[in-house]
Parts: C-alpha cells; sequence; structure tokens
C-alpha cells in the first residue's frame, strides 16, 4: 500500500502563537486590574489554552521577520486613520465639498495570506477607504474609495504606506 501524499493535519503545540498568548495574557491581567497570583495563574492558563484550542481557526503561525518594521507600520496606520477621520469629517460636513467616490483596484505584491488579510484590514479600517473584494485570481484588492480624483496615485499610496513593510514584516529581505 502507498504511502498518502496528503497534508496531514499537524497537532496543535503549546506556543505555536506566542503573540496571541501574550496579548491574551496582557489583556486579561489588564481587565482585572490586578497582579494576584490568582490572576496571574488564570492568565497563564488562558494564555496557553486558547490558542490551543482555536488552533483549527488560526492555522500555523506566521514568522515576524522585521520587529522593527511592526512599530513604524502600526505609527503608520495610526497616523492614517486620524488624519483620514479628520479628512472624511470634513468631506461629510462641508455642504461646498464634491466628493468623487471611485473603486481602485490595488495589485498585490505579496501572496503571503496574512500580509494579504492585514493589507485588506488596514484599508478597511482608515476611513474613506474600505476593500470590497480580494482577487487571488487576479492578484488585486479592489477598494471602494469614498473620495478619489487619481486611482492610480492613490493604489500606488496605498502600497507603499502597508503593503511594502507587510512585506517586510512576513516576507523577510527588502520589500
Amino acid at each position: 500500500m502507498k504511502p498518502s501524499t496528503e497534508a496531514r493535519p499537524t497537532r496543535p503545540g503549546w506556543f505555536d502563537h506566542p503573540w496571541l498568548s501574550l496579548v491574551l495574557a496582557g489583556l486579561w491581567l489588564l481587565m482585572q486590574q490586578s497582579l494576584s497570583p490568582a490572576h496571574v495563574l488564570w492568565a497563564v492558563v488562558l494564555a496557553l489554552l486558547v490558542p490551543r484550542l482555536v488552533h483549527g481557526f488560526l492555522g500555523p503561525g506566521s514568522r515576524v521577520h522585521a520587529a522593527g518594521a511592526v512599530a513604524r507600520l502600526c505609527g503608520v496606520v495610526l497616523w492614517d486613520i486620524v488624519v483620514s477621520n479628520l479628512v472624511v469629517a470634513r468631506t461629510v460636513l462641508d455642504p461646498r465639498s464634491r466628493p468623487r467616490p471611485g473603486w481602485v483596484p490595488v495589485p498585490l505584491d505579496t501572496r503571503h495570506p496574512t500580509a494579504v488579510a492585514l493589507f485588506a484590514s488596514i484599508i478597511t479600517m482608515t476611513p474613506g477607504t474600505v476593500s470590497c473584494v480580494v482577487d487571488e485570481e487576479r492578484g488585486q484588492i479592489l477598494v471602494h474609495a469614498l473620495d478619489c480624483d487619481d486611482a492610480p496615485a492613490m493604489a500606488a499610496q496605498m502600497k507603499a504606506r502597508y503593503e511594502q513593510p507587510l512585506r517586510l514584516i512576513f516576507e523577510g529581505g527588502s520589500a
């Protein structure tokens, strides 16, 4: 009998998602507002059990190649969210504004599933844009923008500000 060539599901390890475990433990302790031994014990138990229980939904962990790029990307995203909130508020509240909604195809240079998911999420979290379709066949994300007069320039800006750092973080090397 021939051995099966199908990939067998891997058994979840205790530390497959260390960042998720750290975040869970930290959030538990923040919610409890205590560092008592009982709360620390519960934080450890949750940090170990929850990622293991939801392993089938999470899939394998992704390796982060550039930790400094993570902090820079977080700063860029937070800044863009604040600025976009102000721009959208001005556009919506100013009776003289004439927004030009449009569809922006953003070609993908990355195929890393976590990078693509985060890229689409960042676009949606930024006010004024919504990622509507991740088209894997065409290798693009279709974005709806509240106000867009130059779709190629907007796509290039999204790629430079978000996709390039995500490629650096998840694929390593130079993005």
